[in-house]
């Protein structure tokens, strides 16, 4: 018998920094239960690439990122991978990987504030 792993060997934690790619889908899957979707650019280091990452967020987060974010706004994304597969409609296997958000950080200015001074979460040390 194999040896029980601990919570730390079994830990699922995804934090990713990006772009909106497409605009946020938000759907109503039954009483008070909501899912947005979308998908985030993440920037390869190193090179002019990025992947493309499906992320889903669920009830008020998911209003949230419905009502805030638009294609293009910068996000920081903690949450943790959930895989499916199915057979497609001329019954070919397929996969896919997505990030279940639990938190879904705004890190773009909102509209009107690009380059304020409101922007900057520090104050400047005296030197």
């Amino acid at each position: 018998m194999p040896p029980q792993s601990t919570e730390e060997e079994r830990v699922n934690v995804v934090t990713l920094i990006g772009n909106l790619a497409t605009e946020v889908e938000l759907k109503d899957i039954g009483e008070d239960k909501q899912v947005a979707n979308f998908l985030l650019a993440v920037d390869r280091p190193g090179k002019d690439e990025a992947d493309f990452v499906r992320i889903s967020t669920w009830n008020k987060q998911a209003e949230t990122c419905a009502r805030y974010l638009t294609k293009g706004k910068r996000v920081a994304v903690d949450g943790r991978l959930r895989s499916s597969s199915w057979e497609d409609s001329d019954g070919n296997k397929r996969s896919a990987i997505e990030v279940v958000a639990n938190r879904v950080q705004f890190l773009s200015p909102p509209p009107g504030k690009e380059g304020t001074e409101t922007d900057i979460p520090f104050e400047t040390a005296p030197a």
